[in-house]
């Protein structure tokens, strides 16, 4: 897909992962839409690359209805979507003192990574899919994004895992069904990569993380992943894969 010229929705737009890839998109020629709950930090990250901010809980089927029919009031109907709103508390199914997770602490992590990402999935193809088609009869593209915690997650990320399992498992499926449109579903799963929660951690702990990667050893750079997002776009014959962005780390159990 040639990026220049297309309108493009960014969920998580306004900080790490999406923030860069907004950014990216935009620096190629998109029309960039940041979505977010952050209302204030997507305008200013709107600001930024001359794109819209738009208010949007990924959770909220209405709320993403909303943003994007507002999206495509501005710029016009998107041919590429960037799912990168996500969240990763940690919490053991029996912790410490013997308590069992509280339920609603799965649930959330559950509704924000992967009923979210389905969300956003769900209602951009939707649009997508009476637009005219181009090169190779390509009409759209999504883009998810789970982790290599889908893999190998550790101790304490039963829920982030399981949600970024369910991700990589709903690549596939949707990639087929969304064929006979023209519509790519791809993911990216990402490793150990400077976003804001985990530069929030102590230098040490950084540093220690970055030392964890194999080659290069250091962490990933948001500007990383969204180069990956600008190369699956570019290539057609991407689709209905995970393509893990993380150096050939394989994480402990801790």
């Amino acid at each position: 897909m040639q990026i220049a010229g297309q309108p493009a929705l960014v969920s998580g737009g306004a900080s790490g992962l999406g923030r860069a890839t907004a950014q990216a998109l935009a620096a190629a020629g998109a029309s960039v839409a940041v979505l977010d709950v952050n209302e204030a930090a997507a305008q200013q990250a709107a600001n930024e690359i001359g794109g819209i901010a738009l208010a949007c809980d990924v959770a909220d089927a209405v709320s993403v209805e909303r943003a994007v029919k507002a999206a495509r009031e501005q710029h016009g109907p998107a041919r590429l979507a960037v799912c990168c709103a996500g969240i990763a508390p940690a919490a053991r199914i029996v912790g410490r003192e013997g308590a069992a997770m509280p339920l609603d602490q799965f649930s959330r992590v559950i509704d924000i990574n992967l009923i979210g990402s389905f969300n956003l999935l769900r209602v951009a193809a939707a649009g997508m899919v009476d637009l005219a088609p181009v090169d190779d009869g390509e009409r759209g593209l999504v883009v998810l994004t789970a982790s290599v915690a889908a893999y190998e997650g550790q101790i304490g990320q039963a829920a982030y895992a399981a949600s970024k399992g369910g991700i990589v498992g709903l690549t596939l499926p949707a990639a087929r069904e969304l064929a006979r449109y023209g519509v790519r579903v791809m993911t990216i799963a990402p490793g150990i990569f400077a976003t804001p929660m985990l530069q929030a951690m102590p230098q040490s702990v950084q540093d220690s993380l970055g030392a964890s990667v194999p080659f290069p050893s250091r962490l990933g750079q948001p500007e990383e992943y969204a180069d990956l997002v600008l190369d699956i776009c570019r290539n057609r014959m991407l689709n209905g894969s995970v393509i893990r962005l993380d150096g050939a780390i394989r994480m402990a159990p801790r």
